[in-house]
């Protein structure tokens, strides 16, 4: 018999690996409970012909709350633990855009509904199927997302989702809401709605008091960074692709809203506003390394940056860095370096113990 989810938590909390929570340990039953039926044996046989069909229950836990709460710990928890064969954990956004690259593959072949194919693919030998920080912002997904999961449901594939936000306010104030308002509807009939009302934000918590901005970017820099990206993610990480206006942005390390790139990766390249609100769309804390000094040659590389910066600041993205030099001597002439000391006042006070806390 596996060890109860229960007694894991407890483990590690004694272990001194987690605080104790009770709001946690709430949501560690729920779990458990959805564990439980994962692993129930099927009935088969002669008998089970005649047996009345039990009326379907709730095919899952849709477990929301506010960043640093621990939604993605608990997740990843039940799912190292969950022993059933056909598995999968998946960030949402990822999850998405393989959906829809397969839909324009479905349509090459002239069938009627792509939908039907695509999600019988992915229900095939799936069983357990965890989303990371779902979320809804773009319509392409509103349209299709109704469709796909009542398939999967019918399929008996059984999810496990975490959000930043109640089913009712997915996709709030989005294109033609009223035609994803049944996805809604279909959510909260098929999963059990849970929020994690836990009043500590873990991850804020983390980095409260550390040190965020390192300079020189020396070994010393890279040393520390790898520490505080350990503890954000427990060692565990996975390249998540975002896909914007037909292009794809490459997050070479990332984990449950955790993200982990180069300046050269990020501000090196011909990205734009809509390539970072990708980014912060799909990440709370930013991991920035080697940021240089910005000489007049580099006015292009200098734009990015500053756009990149105002959008974690306006979405409120935790900002952890590696650079040559501090922010106020980081691009002092060329094209837009008066407008730059704004985006450098904006990184002091990003580095605040409290910031992002809002």
């Amino acid at each position: 018999m596996s060890q109860h989810l229960t007694a894991l938590y407890d483990t590690r909390v004694a272990e001194g690996l987690l605080r104790p929570d009770p709001a946690q340990r709430e949501v560690i039953h729920l779990l458990e409970q959805v564990r439980e039926r994962l692993e129930a044996p099927e009935r088969t046989g002669f008998l089970a012909r005649f047996r009345k069909a039990e009326p379907m229950g709730k095919q899952g836990l849709y477990l929301w709350g506010g960043v640093g709460r621990g939604k993605s710990m608990l997740m990843d928890l039940f799912f190292q633990h969950a022993h059933v064969s056909g598995k999968r954990r998946v960030h949402f956004h990822a999850f998405m855009q393989e959906v829809q690259s397969a839909l324009h593959e479905a349509r090459k072949t002239g069938v009627d509904d792509a939908i039907k194919p695509v999600a019988e693919a992915i229900a095939k030998d799936l069983k357990l199927l965890c989303f990371d920080e779902m979320q809804i912002t773009d319509i392409a997904d509103a349209m299709i997302v109704g469709r796909l999961f009542e398939r999967l449901f019918e399929a008996g594939v059984v999810v496990v989702t975490t959000s930043n936000r109640h089913p009712k306010d997915l996709y709030k104030d989005g294109l033609n809401r009223q035609l994803f308002l049944p996805f809604i509807a279909l959510l909260e009939e098929r999963l059990e709605v849970h929020e994690l009302s836990a009043e500590t934000d873990y991850r804020q918590d983390r980095l409260a008091g550390e040190k965020v901005w390192f300079s020189p970017a020396d070994a010393s820099a890279k040393s520390s960074i790898d520490l505080i990206w350990r503890d954000l993610t427990g060692g565990r990480e996975e390249e998540l692709v975002l896909e914007v206006k037909g292009r794809e942005v490459v997050i070479p390390r990332f984990w449950a809203g955790q993200a982990r790139a180069s300046f050269d990766a990020l501000c090196g390249k011909a990205l734009g506003p809509a390539d970072y609100l990708a980014l912060v769309g799909a990440a709370k804390v930013l991991v920035l390394e080697d940021i240089p000094v910005m000489s007049p040659a580099k006015a292009n590389e200098a734009k990015r940056f500053v756009t990149l910066i105002d959008a974690l600041y306006e979405g409120y993205v935790r900002l952890v860095a590696s650079a040559a030099a501090e922010p106020e001597e980081l691009y002092v002439e060329g094209a837009g370096s008066f407008e730059f000391e704004r985006t450098a006042s904006r990184l002091r006070e990003m580095q605040s113990a409290d910031w992002g806390a809002a």
